[in-house]
């Protein structure tokens, strides 16, 4: 055991004194944060020219209708039909929308250019022209559009969650961005780590230091100080991610939300209740923070750990016992395609199926069985996950950690000290069997 605790210290202590873990560490969280906001700025101010329509309508419905917005500035034609097609040919701003006499029977225009229209100004294109051509129609019927505008039922789904201590309110939105982020963080820090796993074991191999360290401890103890001494950097790199990220994120709503604070306080004293509280409620910034006060994040967090590192000790268990059984990274891609399918598969289906079925049979299997569940179980667990359904996971996730580990640490013994040879599947079973 105290061998094992040896390697443990050696490779957790050497890799955390490396510069690049602590600049990663460190500008990791301060990177996305940035990345973030300069995505959210540019979608807002990015557009810094509208597509330019001209309009030629047969049908005399729409040409004085259309308004212009931030992405399509329409006009009407300024010569004919057939010399604004020859101009659109030559021109790269140019877009020739042409509307036909009887374009109520047809429902249907066309757009001429000579480069593909973006899908923003395609969608602000089509809006307005159902919207001018219904109002028409309604107004055709003896319907006024602007009375049935103004009937618009605004109802908004105050979500409660019914606990043993009572109700508390709740949000999908959250949950499906927290399962969102969790699904990622999981599927990303199984590869990276798994990885380092076996890049050190081939690094090893490759300069026949493991020679040297397998006089002194076994094979079986090597791996498994390896692997748990990489997946406590991954722990304690994931935690000072989450610690700097809340602390940055915290600091940055204090300063953006300051001045709102102060001006609702002074509603408030004031006696502009309902505008105060029509102001917060209404203000993004804290919409998204009353909507993550809704999760329980220790739970979430605590979760979050035992599924990386259960997932994180089955897969590089593996990739461990794959780093061993060959000379060099560019031979481990026979390999790696069965051990990294499982996790592709349900990382897949975590966006396209379960954020959105999250209580579904599908679901359940999938967070369930070992090699899907740190990514499966991750995305259901905000949006809540009965007790059992979690325990039976979890004792299934360590089960299947033994039986991972047993078969690699079968591998790993024959493989480390195999040197010139390509194994292969085959050879890969006979070393199951070989007796100590």
């Amino acid at each position: 055991m105290n061998k094992v605790l040896l390697i443990i210290q050696r490779e957790y202590l050497t890799r955390v004194k490396k510069k690049s873990f602590l600049l990663m560490t460190f500008l990791v969280p301060a990177l996305i944060i940035a990345m973030y906001a300069l995505i959210a700025y540019l979608s807002v101010n990015g557009a810094d020219k509208a597509t330019e329509v001209s309009v030629y309508d047969d049908s005399g419905i729409f040409t004085s209708e259309f308004k212009n917005t931030e992405t399509v500035s329409f006009s009407a034609g300024k010569t004919s039909f057939a010399e604004a097609k020859k101009e659109a040919a030559t021109n790269e701003d140019g877009f020739i929308l042409h509307i036909p006499k009887d374009i109520e029977q047809l429902s249907k225009v066309e757009l001429y250019s000579k480069k593909k229209v973006g899908l923003s100004a395609l969608s602000t294109i089509n809006a307005q022209l159902e919207e001018i051509l219904r109002n028409k129609q309604l107004k055709d019927a003896g319907i006024d559009a602007k009375t049935l505008a103004t009937i618009k039922p605004d109802i908004s789904i105050d979500s409660k969650e019914l606990t043993a201590e009572g109700e508390k309110d709740s949000s999908a939105g959250a949950a499906y961005a927290i399962g969102f982020a969790a699904a990622i963080l999981i599927y990303m820090s199984l590869f990276i780590y798994g990885a380092q796993v076996m890049r050190g074991v081939i690094e090893e191999k490759t300069s026949r230091i493991v020679e040297v360290i397998i006089s002194s401890v076994k094979p079986f103890q090597l791996m498994l100080g390896k692997i748990i001494g990489i997946g406590l950097v991954g722990i304690t790199q994931f935690t000072l991610w989450i610690v700097l990220s809340t602390t940055l994120v915290g600091t940055a709503s204090k300063i953006l939300l300051k001045d709102k604070v102060s001006s609702v306080k002074t509603e408030l004293v004031e006696g502009k209740q309902n505008k105060a509280i029509a102001e917060a409620s209404t203000n993004p910034a804290l919409t998204v923070i009353n909507a993550v006060k809704t999760l329980n994040l220790t739970y979430i967090f605590t979760c979050f750990l035992v599924y990386f590192l259960g997932g994180y000790l089955i897969y590089s268990a593996l990739f461990a016992a794959v780093g061993s059984a060959v000379d060099n990274e560019t031979e481990t891609q026979q390999f790696m395609l069965p051990i990294t399918l499982p996790l592709l598969f349900t990382y897949i289906m975590s966006f396209t199926f379960i954020l959105n079925n999250p209580d579904s049979s599908l679901s359940f299997w999938l967070s369930i069985i070992p090699f899907t569940s740190p990514i499966a179980m991750m995305v259901r667990l905000p949006f809540g996950v009965p007790d059992w359904q979690l325990a039976l996971s979890m004792v299934l996730l360590i089960g299947g950690f033994i039986l991972t580990t047993w078969i690699a640490a079968k591998i790993y013994r024959v493989g480390i000290l195999m040197y010139g040879k390509k194994a292969s599947y085959k050879e890969l079973a006979k070393w199951l069997f070989y007796k100590e």
